[in-house]
């Protein structure tokens, strides 16, 4: 990868429609079948054939916290972005273990199959950094299937349903709190994700080595004030941040102190000397917009807002 390096704007799959296949997979931590069963109903209310891949619900023989062995939660994902008849696949839930799967997925089978949409958070910036790399097709940063935010909030569902069906009545995404930490406005490629996901990936051929021209979305959850700081200044290090065009925040969930998050993110985001939004309503919080990536957008800072040039979907 040349050292001029930019995001560049990425192939948008097509739209869904009523009727349409979706697969629900798990690449990351163990699932709760509860919440797996209210996920499935709801995306079944909206006309959608939801197919479970087989392992989803199978354990780790050893470690409690995956879905499923490495093999097995790379085989289902593979196996729903091969079958033609999918026209998306929607992670469980988030966690951890996708970097451990992501190496045993056959990138030149997943290449040329054809375009659909990934839609997941967290644990799954891993995926939406790999396809963008090595696909070029734009994905969904938003609500996962079998996590508690996805059938327990209106907002959330139907920000995801107008994202999936009707692309072009969600183009502006902003919230209540949203709220200007540098001003001004900005052109750019949407691109990002959860910060530890997006700082732990670096050096890794899965990876983009940067986020120049970007339109950079950040969140996470349950990390310490120090932990943050040491994940932005890993990103500064690696130059991964060189040429950010400007800077989205989401949720903080559950990082504390709370109160100091703002300074933080004042402190190691201004000298990039662009704009940057706190709390646009996107991440682990307990209501999550749907944030398209690989898409050209505006983010205006003194409005609060981020808006998609382009619907996510065609």
């Amino acid at each position: 990868m040349p050292a001029a390096y930019a995001v560049p704007a990425l192939r948008r799959p097509p739209r869904l429609v009523p009727g349409d296949r979706v697969a629900v997979v798990a690449p990351s931590g163990v699932i709760v079948p509860a919440r797996l069963e209210r996920g499935v109903a709801l995306l079944e209310s909206w006309g959608l054939r939801v197919e479970v891949m087989p392992h989803v619900l199978a354990g780790h023989p050893r470690l409690p916290y995956l879905a499923a062995d490495d093999a097995r939660r790379a085989e289902d994902l593979q196996r729903a972005w091969l079958d033609p008849g999918v026209a998306a696949v929607v992670c469980a839930r988030g966690g951890y273990g996708t970097q451990r799967m992501v190496e045993l997925l056959d990138w030149d089978a997943l290449r040329a199959a054809p375009d659909k949409v990934l839609l997941g958070y967290s644990d799954a910036t891993v995926l939406h950094e790999a396809f963008a790399l090595r696909l070029g097709l734009a994905t969904l940063y938003g609500p996962m299937a079998a996590t508690e935010v996805f059938g327990t909030d209106p907002a959330t569902a139907e920000h995801l349903r107008l994202t999936l069906f009707r692309p072009e009545e969600a183009q502006t995404l902003t919230s209540a709190a949203a709220h200007t930490l540098v001003p001004g406005r900005a052109c750019g490629v949407t691109a990002g994700g959860c910060l530890t996901l997006l700082a732990t990936e670096r050096g890794t051929p899965h990876a983009r080595p940067g986020f120049a021209g970007a339109i950079l979305v950040l969140e996470d959850v349950g990390e310490a004030l120090y932990a943050l700081d040491r994940l932005l200044t890993q990103l500064h290090r690696t130059g991964a941040l060189a040429g950010v065009a400007g800077v989205a925040l989401g949720s903080w969930q559950d990082c504390r102190p709370s109160g100091m998050v703002r300074e933080l993110m004042l402190e190691r985001l201004a000298p990039l000397g662009v704009p940057v939004v706190g709390e646009l309503g996107f991440g682990h919080g307990p209501s999550s917009l749907t944030v398209p990536l690989g898409v050209p957008a505006v983010l205006d800072a003194d409005a609060g807002t981020l808006r998609l040039e382009l619907p996510a979907l065609r």
